[in-house]
């Protein structure tokens, strides 16, 4: 019986405030909490509340049938506990329904995979810590930050334990297959990888409300339509996007909302089409082939690489400065150094320094609250000046 398996990935950064020349030295507070709280107010209107009922309508309505994934950066979930403990709680209902399942990252939806491999191991026991303590689960499903996956990543992260890694669907990697089936690593003895079937997640995500599109109005029953056109050529349709699809990137009146209703039933009116899991989809299918990815890949930008977040020397000097005071700010011991540390390892500050022009540009200048690229560079590194000098002890 082929199934969808919707995950959906919730993440609001600690933004840094816009941190001048004069700062430096005379205040040690680097993040906007006004614009981090009021981002968080207007997403949680638009996406989380509303959305969040949604799906817990859907997943009453369907008796259990209609089964989600997450996952929640450790970051939007200290948000949430400080500033929505509504939106938390709301999380926390959906839980309970024994019909969502949530999906292990790291915390602080960092790149510590790429330079230290100390502290990717870190942040991913503190994040198992908190969806242990909010909603009482033990992740069993790994994602890396931004679908972030290579063959050398598998391997690794099997070897904490996990049954499960998420990763893009690439075309390259795939070489005309279909990713709509489970695949395995070359290098690993059973880890399973679900790959995004990017073709129909992107049309849900990112093509919903374009008037431009051969597809416009996408219907609930024309999207189940083109499911279950797939009967007998798949076993999982792995539909992975940004939770913000729903009332933010894709704003209400587009009727994203209502597309989300109805379309569960539309797809469960074929007797062989359901939804599961990334667990029970582990459980219930076998592996049909190799998926190797030798280079690392995302699920960003349209080269589906790491340029998003490193390549340019403002993205390049930053990540390299930043993960240099590791062993430093371990050894003072100091939590709120720590944590201070640990929020200016968030990719999303790597991200606002892109340079990149076209359709992918203007993709990081939505996401950005600066003015340029530049910016984001010059306030990154004023606040690191500042935190450095604090770690050496000169202030």
């Amino acid at each position: 019986m082929p199934s969808i398996c919707f995950y959906f990935q919730v993440h609001q950064p600690y933004r840094l405030k816009e941190y001048t020349f004069f700062d430096i030295g005379h205040s040690h507070h680097y993040f906007d909490d006004n614009k981090n709280k009021q981002v968080l107010d207007k997403v949680s209107e638009r996406c989380y509340l509303p959305t969040n009922a949604l799906m817990l309508e859907l997943i009453k309505k369907h008796k259990g049938n209609f089964k989600i994934s997450y996952s929640i950066s450790g970051v939007a979930l200290e948000q949430f506990a400080t500033w929505r403990p509504d939106v938390l709680a709301s999380f926390q209902a959906l839980a309970a329904t024994g019909c969502v399942e949530f999906i292990s990252e790291t915390y602080h939806h960092s790149l510590a995979y790429l330079f230290s491999k100390e502290e990717f191991v870190r942040q991913i026991e503190q994040y198992k810590a908190l969806i242990k303590k909010y909603f009482k689960q033990e992740p069993k499903v790994f994602r890396n930050t931004e679908l972030q996956y290579n063959n050398e990543l598998a391997k690794f992260i099997e070897d904490l334990g996990y049954a499960g890694i998420i990763c893009e669907g690439v075309d390259r990697n795939l070489a005309g297959r279909s990713p709509n089936f489970l695949y395995r690593a070359p290098n690993v003895s059973s880890i399973k990888s679900l790959l995004k079937n990017y073709q129909l997640s992107d049309d849900i995500a990112f093509r919903f409300s374009n008037r431009g599109w051969e597809e416009w109005p996408l219907t609930a029953e024309k999207f189940a339509s083109w499911v279950h056109s797939m009967a007998g050529n798949a076993e999982t349709i792995n539909l992975f996007m940004d939770y913000e699809t729903f009332g933010e990137h894709q704003w209400a009146d587009t009727g994203i909302f209502e597309f989300m209703r109805y379309m569960p039933e539309h797809v469960m009116k074929h007797p062989d089409f359901g939804f599961k899991t990334p667990t029970e989809t582990l459980e219930s299918y076998e592996v049909k082939g190799i998926y190797d990815a030798h280079h690392m890949t995302s699920w960003a930008d349209m080269e589906r690489d790491l340029s998003a977040w490193i390549g340019n020397p403002m993205q390049d000097e930053s990540i390299e400065k930043i993960y240099s005071l590791e062993k430093a700010v371990y050894a003072s011991k100091n939590a709120e150094w720590i944590a201070d540390w640990q929020k200016m390892l968030t990719s999303d500050h790597f991200y606002y320094m892109t340079t990149k022009f076209w359709s992918d540009g203007d993709v990081h200048k939505y996401f950005s609250p600066y003015e340029s690229p530049y910016d984001a560079y010059i306030y990154y590194m004023n606040a690191f000046s500042d935190f450095s000098m604090r770690l050496k002890g000169e202030k």
